[in-house]
C-alpha cells in the first residue's frame, strides 16, 4: 500500500489556469517540493478482510528529493487472487469543498481492473522480487496468501518527482477500495497537503 502513496502524491500548482471546477491546466514544468501532514485510516471501520495495521512515513514534511522512511505491516483473512481491482478515487480541496479529480493517463480517480496484471507488466514473472521486497520474504506476483505482511523500517532516498499537468498545491483525499468479484478486501484514505516548486527540467 505505500506504493500507492507516491502514486497519490502527483500534484501540480503555481502559473496555472484555474477552471470553474477548481482544475488547472499546467504552465510551467513544476515537481514536489513537499508532502506533509500524512495520515491513514481503514475506511471501513476495520471491519473487511484486508486493512493496514500501521503505515509510518517520515520524516513530515517530506521534502523532495531527500530521504524517505517506510515502515508498514498489511493483513488479509483472505488470499488475495486474480483478478484483483483497484478503485482509486482522488480529491482536492478547493474553496472548502472536495473536488473529486478526474483519471487522466492513468492518475487520478482511476480503476484498475486486475492489479495483478499491472505488476506482471513492472516485474516479469519469473523474476525474483526487487529488494527489499526480495530480503523481507514479501511476494510481488499475485496470488497473495492469506496473513501479515511486514515492511520493517528502511529508509531510501526518493528523487524528483514530476507532476500531472492537472493538479495543484493544497490538501488532498485518496481512498483506495481493493476488490475480488463481488467482495471487496479492504479500503484505505490517505490525507496530505502538497506544496510544489518550479522544476528546471527542459
Amino acid at each position: 500500500m505505500h506504493h500507492y502513496f507516491f502514486f497519490a502524491c502527483f500534484a501540480l500548482g503555481y502559473l496555472n489556469l484555474v477552471t470553474a471546477t477548481g482544475f488547472v491546466i499546467n504552465r510551467s514544468p513544476l515537481r514536489v517540493a513537499s508532502i506533509n501532514g500524512f495520515s491513514w485510516a481503514n475506511c471501513d471501520g476495520e471491519s473487511l478482510p484486508g486493512k493496514i495495521q500501521s503505515l509510518t512515513i517520515l520524516p513530515d514534511p517530506l521534502i523532495f528529493p531527500g530521504e524517505m522512511t517506510v515502515a508498514t505491516i498489511l493483513n488479509t483473512t483472505v488470499p488475495l487472487t486474480s483478478p484483483i481491482k483497484v478503485q482509486v478515487t482522488a480529491e482536492k480541496e478547493f474553496m472548502h469543498e472536495w473536488i473529486k479529480i478526474p483519471c487522466l493517463d492513468n492518475v487520478g480517480s482511476c480503476t484498475y481492473d486486475n492489479m495483478c496484471d499491472i505488476l506482471d507488466q513492472l516485474i516479469q514473472p519469473g523474476q525474483a522480487c526487487p529488494e527489499p521486497l526480495h530480503t523481507y520474504g514479501i511476494p510481488c506476483h499475485c496470488p497473495f496468501q492469506s496473513g501479515t505482511y511486514s515492511f520493517p523500517v528502511t529508509s531510501f532516498y526518493v528523487p524528483n518527482l514530476p507532476l500531472p499537468s492537472m493538479f495543484s498545491k493544497g490538501d488532498y483525499r485518496v481512498t483506495v477500495v481493493l476488490s475480488h468479484g463481488d467482495q471487496e478486501i479492504g479500503c484505505a484514505k490517505i490525507t496530505f497537503s502538497l506544496a510544489v516548486s518550479f522544476s528546471n527540467w527542459p
